[in-house]
C-alpha cells in the first residue's frame, strides 16, 4: 500500500468503536505563565519552586539519554518530563502535609522482607542486596531514598483510601454486572455495503477530486550500491581494512563528493532507480531507501551489507487510475469511506430513535444469528471492548459492535440472566476485594478534584524554551 494512502485512511476513516479512559493526575488548575521572576525556575506549585537544577537532577535520576531528548523535542518530551517531575513534587507536598513518615527501622524491615534478597532457606542475605546494588549501578543511600519515597507515596494513597468497606449488595451487583449471561441477536453488515466492483469510474474520479490534496503519491529517483567485504577489500569477512573504507566513504559524503565519483573510485557498479513509489512487492532495500528519503545522501547498514545511496529527485503526483496497484488502493479507500458513512448514518438513526426492533428484524431477516455471552470477559466472538460496551447497556439496546478482525455487526440485546453467588464462596471474597478497589479508586478521583483547588501550577515558558535550546 502507498504510504500516503495509509495515512489518509487512518485519519479519514478511523473505526467508530473507540473506547478511551483517561484519568488525569497532574496539572490540575494550570495557572498562567510567569511574566517575570527568576529565570532559573521552570515551574511553581503554590509557593514551591521547581528549578532548572531540580529538572536536570531528575533527568539524572531516571537516566534518560540526551540523544533521546534531542530526538523527541518536537514531540514535547520536555513538557512530559516536567509534568512527571511536577507530579512527584506535588506528592511530596501532600506527604509532608499529612506528616506521613517512614522511619529507618521500617525502611530496613522493607529491605529485609524483599524476597529478591533471600537465600534458598528464605532468609535475608546482605551479600545479595549488595550484589543487586552493584548490578544496577546504584548506591545504597540512593536506593533507600527511592524506596522511602515510593513507600511514602503508597502510604499516602492508602491513607486517602482507608476505611473503604463494601456492602454485600454492591459486591453482588458487581458480580452480576460482570458474570450475568447476555443473550444477543446480531448480523454482519458486510452484505449491506456497496461492493468494490460496483464503484463506477465517475465515483473514483469524484473521490480523487474531493481528496486531491491528500492523495498525492510521492515518486523518487535514486541510485545505490551494495558495499561488503568481498567487493571492497576482496575478502569474505569484516576486517579493519573494510571499516577504514567505510569511514572514508562517510568522510567523502561529508565533503560533498559526488555519488558517481565515490562509486567509480571504488570500482563498483550501482543501481539506478527511476519513478519509484512505495509498495509491498518492491525490494526491501529500495523500500528502506524510500523510507530514509529525507536524508538524501547517506550510507546505511542492511543486514550483512552496507548501502550507499543518493536521492536525486522527489516528486508528488496525482494518482493514476490506469496503474493497477494505484487503482486498487483508491477502490479500497472509497470502499472504506462508503462503509464509514453507512455505519455513521445507521448509528445516527439509532441515536434519534428512528431505528427500532422491527427495523432490526426486517433488515436482518434470515441473516440474524443468536449467541449467549457468559461474562463481560467472554470475547470468543466479539472484541473485548465491544463486549464491555454491551454489558454497560440495557435490554433492547441496538448498537454497532466489532470483532477482532474489524468486521462490523448490528446487534440487539435480548436479555440478561443474573447468576447466583453465595457469601461463603472464594469467588465472593475476590469480588469483595475488587469492589473495595473500585471504592478506593472513586475516593482517589474525588481526591483528584480536591487537589485541583488546593494547588495551582504555573509554568515559566521562557525557561522551558531555554532548556530545549540546551539540547
Amino acid at each position: 500500500m502507498i504510504g500516503s494512502f495509509r495515512n489518509f485512511a487512518k485519519t479519514k476513516f478511523a473505526g467508530l468503536l473507540v473506547f478511551i479512559m483517561i484519568i488525569p493526575f497532574v496539572f490540575w488548575g494550570m495557572g498562567g505563565m510567569f511574566s517575570s521572576g527568576n529565570t532559573n525556575n521552570l515551574a511553581k506549585i503554590n509557593k514551591t519552586n521547581i528549578s532548572t537544577s531540580d529538572f536536570f537532577v531528575y533527568l539524572d535520576e531516571i537516566n534518560i539519554a540526551g540523544e533521546t531528548i534531542r530526538n523527541n523535542l518536537e514531540n514535547n518530551i520536555i513538557e512530559e518530563l516536567l509534568q512527571t517531575l511536577i507530579s512527584t513534587k506535588l506528592l511530596d507536598l501532600e506527604i509532608e502535609s499529612y506528616k506521613i513518615l517512614l522511619n529507618e527501622e521500617t525502611l530496613l524491615k522493607k529491605i529485609k522482607n524483599n524476597k529478591n534478597f533471600f537465600d534458598d532457606t528464605g532468609k535475608f542475605q546482605r551479600i545479595k542486596y549488595e550484589k543487586f546494588l552493584l548490578e544496577n549501578n546504584i548506591s545504597a543511600p540512593l536506593f533507600e531514598q527511592r524506596l522511602k519515597k515510593r513507600e511514602s507515596q503508597k502510604n499516602l494513597f492508602d491513607y486517602i483510601g482507608a476505611g473503604t468497606t463494601s456492602p454485600n449488595f454492591l459486591v453482588t451487583k458487581l458480580f452480576n454486572d460482570e458474570n450475568r449471561k447476555l443473550n444477543l441477536e446480531f448480523f454482519n453488515l458486510e452484505n449491506f455495503y456497496k461492493k468494490k466492483n460496483e464503484f463506477s469510474e465517475k465515483d473514483l474520479n469524484e473521490f480523487l477530486f474531493e481528496n486531491k490534496d491528500n492523495l498525492k503519491i510521492e515518486y523518487i529517483d535514486f541510485k545505490y550500491t551494495i558495499l561488503n567485504p568481498t567487493n571492497l577489500v576482496g575478502v569474505d569477512e569484516f576486517n579493519q581494512a573494510f571499516f577504514d573504507k567505510i569511514d572514508q566513504i562517510e568522510i567523502d559524503i561529508s565533503n560533498d563528493i559526488n555519488f558517481d565519483d565515490i562509486v567509480s573510485n571504488l570500482n563498483l557498479s550501482s543501481t539506478n532507480v527511476k519513478n519509484f513509489k512505495f509498495s509491498d512487492d518492491k525490494k526491501e532495500i529500495e523500500k528502506k531507501i524510500y523510507q530514509l528519503r529525507d536524508n538524501k545522501f547517506d550510507i546505511i547498514e542492511d543486514e550483512n551489507d552496507y548501502v550507499l545511496y543518493q536521492i536525486q529527485n522527489i516528486e508528488n503526483r496525482d494518482p493514476d487510475l490506469k496503474d493497477k496497484q494505484t487503482r486498487g488502493e483508491i477502490i479500497e479507500l472509497i470502499s472504506q469511506k462508503n462503509k464509514f458513512e453507512y455505519n455513521s448514518d445507521l448509528l445516527k438513526r439509532i441515536k434519534n430513535n428512528d431505528f427500532n426492533k422491527n427495523d432490526f428484524l426486517n433488515m436482518g431477516k434470515d441473516k440474524i444469528e443468536k449467541i449467549e455471552l457468559n461474562s463481560v470477559k467472554d470475547n470468543k466472538k466479539f472484541d473485548i471492548n465491544a463486549i464491555e460496551l454491551l454489558y454497560s447497556m440495557p435490554v433492547n439496546t441496538i448498537t454497532l459492535i466489532n470483532d477482532e478482525k474489524d468486521n462490523i455487526y448490528l446487534a440487539r440485546i435480548n436479555s440478561f440472566k443474573d447468576m447466583e453467588i453465595r457469601n461463603d464462596e472464594d469467588n465472593f471474597k475476590n469480588y469483595i476485594i475488587k469492589q473495595k478497589t473500585n471504592n478506593k479508586n472513586s475516593i482517589l478521583k474525588s481526591y483528584d478534584l480536591f487537589l485541583n483547588n488546593k494547588y495551582k501550577v504555573n509554568l515559566n515558558q521562557k525557561t522551558i524554551e531555554r532548556i530545549k535550546n540546551n539540547f
